[in-house]
């Protein structure tokens, strides 16, 4: 700007409201210019920062306003805001180009689980999509932006580095090659990649590793996985590797596995985004059953033989999957699982469940520990004892719970070295062969 006006970004405590305000310099006088409210709490990509002055009189921001992440400018001098992106996808990530006459734009227009790399003027009109290569592409623009650096992957390729002109239709030329002989040695699965309407009629994608020989039982697990907003059915390589070759294994040994981007999963709008809102183990998890009644309908898997797995929420998840829904659940692990949200990250928890002392009926319905009197399958839980996330404590607590409940159909596997995230390779082993196990001895008996 020149001088005289400021742009001012303020959050409400609840995080239900994000403001951009107006500063006169001159005057001190402040006036709002752009409000978004969201009675869940105000989210998405790109919404809440990225703002930055475009020329003397315009800036650009995103917002959720229309139910999904889009870019927008705004004008000071004569108060216009437009919309430059729109549609049922999400601007996951917006530039403005050295010249300030366009933005690059990373989003997933073409399909959920695609992402591509486009330019925008900020002006509006078209979308011009620069990148072609169909599953993940993220782009490093060199420095006078006349070439990109395009860390690519797809479902059964690990990321490698791709150099291209950044033009539409150039081609990209692979100039890394990271995996082993032994690695290009097995046939690693493209999964399918399905979607299906859950009973409240949205859409859910999920990915399906169908049983190469299935087992008599024609058992199934679902593998859900963590960190609440975070997306895995896609059409890039999993950052969730383990578990994408863990998958292949569990296929080559007669069981069809799922995967699905439950609601609350990121990258399919504000709707989906929120859908958990003071209700954790709601429709996150009716989509898991409702994924096991599409594996019944479509592939043929016995509604008696399903297990699931995961870890941190995937680890909630298939606690709440054995309490809530034990007749759909034969058994589940659970690793470093939440099992009480009123002891875990405020700043994480308080946005879906607001806090226990103005909304503990949220709490009580959406942590485990509550419904453990519920449990009937077979369940075994796994958890680093020096985890800082998820801290131990909580496992213990559900742990007693069983012992004064009576159950005797669980068991405790800990690892006294391991953090959250674990590091050793022999406690990496160890924790899927007691999961290997426990399918083995549950879903083919």
């Amino acid at each position: 700007m020149d001088g005289t006006t400021a742009i001012i970004t303020a959050d409400a405590l609840d995080n239900k409201d994000f403001w951009i305000l107006k500063l006169d310099a001159t005057t001190g006088n402040v006036s709002i210019l752009d409000r978004q409210r969201d009675e869940a709490w105000i989210g998405g990509p790109g919404v809440g920062r990225g703002i930055e002055w475009i020329d003397n009189n315009r800036f650009y921001y995103q917002s959720e306003a229309t139910g999904y992440s889009h870019l927008y400018t705004f004008n000071v001098a004569t108060g216009e805001k437009k919309q430059l992106t729109s549609g049922k996808w999400e601007v996951q990530r917006a530039q403005l180009s050295k010249d300030k006459t366009v933005f690059y734009i990373s989003g997933n227009k073409e399909h959920p689980g695609i992402t591509h790399f486009y330019k925008i003027s900020v002006n509006g009109g078209e979308l011009v999509q620069i990148t072609s290569m169909k599953g993940g592409n993220e782009i490093t623009m060199s420095p006078d932006e006349k070439w990109l650096a395009i860390n690519y992957s797809y479902m059964d390729k690990p990321w490698e580095l791709y150099i291209q002109a950044n033009k539409p239709g150039a081609k990209a030329v692979q100039i890394t090659k990271s995996t082993t002989a032994e690695f290009d040695s097995y046939k690693w699965r493209q999964p399918d990649l399905v979607s299906f309407k859950n009973r409240y009629g949205s859409d859910v994608y999920a990915r399906v590793y169908p049983a190469t020989n299935p087992h008599p039982n024609k058992p199934a697990v679902i593998f859900v996985h963590g960190a609440g907003y975070l997306q895995n059915v896609h059409y890039w390589w999993s950052q969730y590797f383990r578990e994408y070759m863990f998958n292949n294994m569990l296929a080559d040994n007669g069981y069809t596995v799922i995967d699905i981007d439950y609601t609350a999963s990121s990258g399919y709008g504000r709707d989906h985004r929120t859908g958990i809102y003071r209700d954790m183990g709601g429709k996150d998890l009716t989509d898991q059953v409702d994924g096991v009644k599409m594996l019944v309908e479509k592939y043929g898997v016995n509604p008696k033989h399903v297990g699931l797995y995961g870890g941190s929420y995937g680890g909630f998840i298939t606690l709440m999957g054995l309490l809530k829904e034990p007749e759909v659940f034969a058994s589940g692990a659970a690793l470093r699982s939440v099992t009480d949200w009123a002891h875990y990250n405020h700043g994480y928890t308080a946005n879906i469940l607001n806090e226990p002392f103005n909304d503990p009926i949220a709490y009580q319905r959406s942590s485990p520990i509550y419904y453990a009197d519920k449990l009937k399958g077979n369940l075994v839980m796994l958890h680093g004892m020096v985890d800082v996330n998820v801290h131990f404590q909580d496992i213990v607590r559900l742990t007693q719970r069983f012992i004064e409940l009576g159950k005797d159909n669980w068991e405790l596997a800990v690892y006294p070295v391991e953090d959250h995230g674990f590091v050793e390779p022999s406690s990496w082993t160890d924790e899927y062969k007691r999961i290997f196990k426990l399918f083995e001895t549950t879903l083919k008996k």
